[in-house]
């Protein structure tokens, strides 16, 4: 199963519009033409119009399709700050400090998905997540019953016997350092979403420690009991159980041996792991080992779509994750 493909095919049925802030990096740029061809979806580039064409021209690439947008230049300008104003006026924000902010292609951006101009916006190729993710919080925020934003990558591996046919989840692996009892069940919710949403897998989810079912005691796992217990609580419709370690989760004889009568042991295709040290190690671990393709970070829950590309990505990543927003807003 190629499931970046699968992800294309559903992107261009779509045909959403995406906002790819940094609109004057090279792989970015590139990448935006590589996606108009495609038709994966409507790409604005944000910046100077003059400086974007220079860069197409030096990494030879064809901007037809691909609408530029100015934020000094742009009719909508005035208004977007006007609104940031209001927004965040409590927070001490004046009005001339909303227009300078809105300068900022991030802010801008956020405020055209914010108001409806685009479905979704990414960034990150030469900014922090952290600077992609300000805006987003500030504007656009969190999504309803959501207090947390997280990570998921998609994982795909030869190992067919593992996930759905090969293809798991995993997450957080890549915002939050340490997560509490509630925000890890809000996470293993927003994955199980994503799973449900972007794949049409019906998602089985393991939250992950080092014990399964109380075979080790610590205060590590009691954290991660509890998460579980308030995901089944909050969220009765999910399969979802707790604690696991990683073979009682994803191999079916380990899992009747050391979780029987569980739902889902032994067969999780959603993997929450309970820090982002363990995510983000195993999520690195499988793709170099196991010689699994690692797509993502998809960032969830936010209100609408926005997401964190690493700065060391390659034009395929901003391609592919333009695809999976496409299909998300």
């Amino acid at each position: 199963m190629n499931i970046v493909e699968e992800i294309k095919a559903k992107a261009r049925k779509n045909n959403r519009t995406v906002v790819l802030a940094e609109g004057t990096e090279e792989r970015t740029v590139k990448a935006s033409g590589i996606i108009a061809k495609e038709g994966l979806a409507r790409i604005i580039l944000l910046g100077d119009e003059k400086k974007i064409r220079e860069v197409a021209a030096k990494v030879d690439t064809d901007l037809t399709g691909v609408t530029i947008v100015d934020p000094i230049k742009s009719s909508n300008f005035s208004a977007y700050a006007a609104e940031f104003y209001e927004l965040r006026k409590k927070k001490g924000v004046t009005e001339e400090e909303a227009k300078k902010t809105m300068l900022d292609p991030l802010y801008y951006g956020t405020m055209m998905v914010y108001k409806n101009e685009a479905g979704s916006m990414l960034a990150g190729a030469q900014n922090t997540t952290g600077d992609v993710l300000r805006p987003a919080f500030q504007i656009v925020k969190t999504a309803p019953g959501i207090s947390v934003v997280s990570g998921a990558f998609i994982m795909v591996t030869p190992k067919t016997e593992y996930g759905e046919e090969g293809i798991l989840l995993f997450a957080d692996c890549a915002v939050n350092p340490n997560p509490t009892a509630e925000q890890l069940a809000e996470i293993a919710y927003c994955t199980a979403k994503t799973a449900k949403s972007l794949l049409d897998i019906e998602p089985r989810v393991g939250m992950l420690s080092f014990s399964t079912k109380g075979s080790a005691s610590h205060e590590l796992v009691d954290k991660v009991t509890q998460a579980t217990k308030i995901a089944q609580k909050r969220y009765p419709e999910l399969m979802i159980d707790g604690e696991l370690q990683a073979d009682a989760a994803i191999v079916p004889k380990v899992g009747a041996s050391k979780a029987p009568g569980s739902p889902v042991a032994g067969k999780c295709n959603v993997l929450v792991f309970p820090d982002l040290q363990s995510g983000n190690i195993g999520y690195k671990l499988v793709q170099r080992f196991a010689g699994a393709e690692a797509v993502g970070p998809v960032l969830q829950g936010m209100a609408k779509p926005i997401n964190d590309l690493s700065r060391g990505c390659s034009v395929d990543d901003i391609v592919n994750t333009t695809a999976i927003l496409a299909c998300q807003g």
